[in-house]
C-alpha cells in the first residue's frame, strides 16, 4: 500500500494525472490550510475564501489528466488562489459600480418614466429575452453579465475561442438593445 504522505509533490502530480484519488486527497490535505489562510488574508472573508479554495481543488480534480505544473505544486496552487481572489474582487468591483450606476440612473429618471416601467418589470423582460437567446449565446451572456467572468475565462470554460465569446456576447447585447432600447444601458 503506497505511503502518500511521503511522496514528493511531483510524484503526487504524476499520480494525479493518472486519476489517483488518494494522490488528490494527499494534495488536498497537504495544501488546504495554507491556501485557505492565504485566501482569508487577501479577502478578509472566511466563506468566500473557503469557496475559492474548494473551487481550486474542484478544478484541479476536473483537469487532473491535463495538469502540467512548470514550477512547484505549492507555487501553482498559490498562483491559483491569487488568480481566483483577483477575479472575485474584480467581480465585486463590477457589481459595486453597477449598483452605483443604477442608483445614479434611477435618481435621474423622472417619476413618470419609473411609473411606466418599473425596475422589476424591466428585469422580468430582460430575463425573458435572455431565456429566448440561443443556448450558447445565453450561457456566454450569463457567465459574462451575471457571474462576472471575463471573455478569456468564458472561452476556457466553454472550450471556444475568445472571438466566439465576443460574437455570442455581441449577439446577445444586440438582441437586448433591440428589445429594451434605451434601458439596456442601465442593466
Amino acid at each position: 500500500m503506497p505511503d502518500y504522505p511521503n511522496y514528493t509533490d511531483p510524484d503526487l502530480v504524476k499520480l494525479l494525472n493518472g486519476g489517483d484519488e488518494k494522490a488528490f486527497t494527499e494534495i488536498y490535505n497537504r495544501y488546504w490550510d495554507k491556501l485557505f489562510t492565504t485566501a482569508v488574508n487577501r479577502l478578509g472573508e472566511v466563506q468566500e475564501a473557503r469557496e475559492i479554495v474548494q473551487n481550486i481543488f474542484f478544478k484541479l480534480w476536473k483537469r487532473r489528466t491535463k495538469v502540467e505544473i512548470a514550477q512547484t505544486l505549492s507555487v501553482y496552487l498559490a498562483a491559483a488562489v491569487k488568480y481566483e481572489v483577483l477575479n472575485l474582487l474584480a467581480a465585486k468591483n463590477r457589481h459595486r459600480i453597477y449598483q452605483n450606476h443604477i442608483q445614479h440612473v434611477q435618481s435621474d429618471i423622472s417619476d413618470e418614466t419609473l411609473q411606466q416601467l418599473s425596475f422589476s418589470e424591466l428585469r422580468k423582460e430582460l430575463e425573458s429575452i435572455v431565456k429566448d437567446l440561443p443556448e450558447k449565446c445565453r450561457l456566454v451572456y450569463k457567465l459574462s453579465r451575471e457571474a462576472g467572468y471575463t471573455n478569456n475565462e468564458i472561452a476556457r470554460v466553454m472550450h471556444i475561442s475568445e472571438k466566439t465569446v465576443e460574437a455570442h456576447l455581441s449577439k446577445a447585447l444586440r438582441r437586448l438593445r433591440n428589445s429594451l432600447g434605451f434601458f439596456i444601458h442601465f442593466l
